[in-house]
């Protein structure tokens, strides 16, 4: 094998793969341990004293000649002398660890940053406007004592469920409910009694319509005010990327911002929500309702999402008739240009464009792409 003795600088790239796959370990240590060092006295040229610049260079002509003698003895020798010739010249000190440790997270934040902003940005399905394709959040009152905690471990990790129990000490009353948000996800109610308080991990919608918590309630000592599960909403990723190169298809599940809606109060704290819902209507499509069937200029809605709500097959309902737009089956409406007309597939329960009108086209954030959390049926791609 005649190629073996030349310079595997000059061997083809799949040849040079090949032998280095063979390579002793102390060999691949030993060459890039030269390596380091050749780039140490490049870097540090102006600075080294001659006698340390010889020292260093002494030791990797010895290592060198090591290898190409092939004696391993010798080779492990001069290497460790190598190695410990530049540690004593660039100690490892605890400051470079934290350095070296703070680089690393902040371009790990970085890099989420551009991600988030640019690509994929998570967010949370906080209404049932979508279910039962997305599920929001959803509470499941019980009369029984909470599982234990490894079994809440595991099913908040799994299913994202959460278990709130919640009785009152002392004869109260109940004066209001205020949300708490910690870091977008996480939603909490403060109650507010005449002489206790409650931290509970739901939010505020959810202990009314589910719990029957609302204030001016009157509770007995030790009676319950909240027990059982609350499941949370499906985490989904958003594509913020596609619609930069395309429009938006009829029949995406699209998040938008719903700054300058009128009918839809922004949030003191964090500004106007987002919403999910599907595309129902491109800009010039003239849509109308006879339930349960949506028509696009005068067809049946074609896609396998509108199909699915059509049918009306349990828990799906169809579609129903809006209070402002598309209120009967003889008012159609037009979609304007640079607008997109957004429905629930919880027709009967989503406040969508057929109350506030259609969303301008600057408020689109992306398409829904896929549910990433909790691991239910609704894990994977969304439809």
């Amino acid at each position: 094998m005649p190629f073996l003795g030349r310079q595997a600088e000059d061997l083809p790239y799949n040849y040079r793969d090949n032998i280095a796959m063979f390579t002793p370990r102390h060999v691949k240590h030993s060459k890039l341990l030269l390596r380091h060092a050749h780039k140490y006295l490049r870097y540090k040229r102006d600075v080294l004293e001659s006698s340390t610049h010889d020292e260093i260079d002494a030791e990797m002509r010895r290592l060198q000649a090591a290898l190409r003698q092939r004696d391993r003895n010798q080779i492990e020798s001069h290497a460790e002398a190598l190695d410990a010739k530049l540690h004593q010249l660039m100690p490892v000190t605890w400051e470079s660890h934290w350095r070296e440790n703070c680089e690393v997270v902040l371009v790990a934040v970085v890099v989420a940053i551009g991600i988030r902003s640019y690509f994929l940005q998570p967010f949370k399905i906080p209404t049932g406007s979508m279910q039962p394709t997305l599920n929001g959040i959803i509470g499941h009152p019980s009369a029984e004592q909470p599982p234990n905690i490894l079994r809440q471990m595991v099913d908040f990790i799994v299913l994202g469920r959460n278990y709130v129990n919640v009785a009152s000490r002392e004869d109260d009353q109940l004066l209001q409910i205020q949300q708490k948000k910690f870091l977008f996800f996480f939603t909490w109610s403060r109650l507010v009694c005449q002489h206790q308080k409650f931290l509970v991990y739901a939010p505020p919608d959810t202990l009314r319509h589910d719990f029957n918590v609302f204030p001016g309630r009157i509770y007995h000592r030790n009676e319950i005010i909240a027990r059982g599960a609350v499941d949370t909403g499906d985490q989904v990723f958003v594509d913020k990327f596609s619609y930069n190169f395309v429009k938006p298809h009829r029949g995406d599940v699209f998040v938008f911002r719903t700054k300058n809606i009128l009918g839809i109060p922004e949030d003191p704290e964090s500004g106007a929500p987002f919403y999910i819902k599907r595309l129902a209507g491109l800009p010039g499509d003239t849509l109308r309702i006879a339930p349960p069937l949506l028509y696009v200029d005068g067809k049946i809605a074609s896609g396998y999402g509108f199909k699915r709500v059509m049918e009306a097959k349990f828990p799906y309902r169809g579609y129903a008739p809006g209070q402002t737009y598309l209120s009967t089956p003889d008012r159609p409406f037009v979609v304007p240009e640079h607008s997109y007309f957004a429905m629930g597939d919880n027709s009967y329960n989503s406040y969508d464009s057929r109350w506030w009108g259609p969303v301008p086209e600057e408020n689109l954030v992306g398409r829904g792409l896929l549910v990433y959390w909790p691991f239910t049926a609704h894990w994977g791609l969304i439809r």
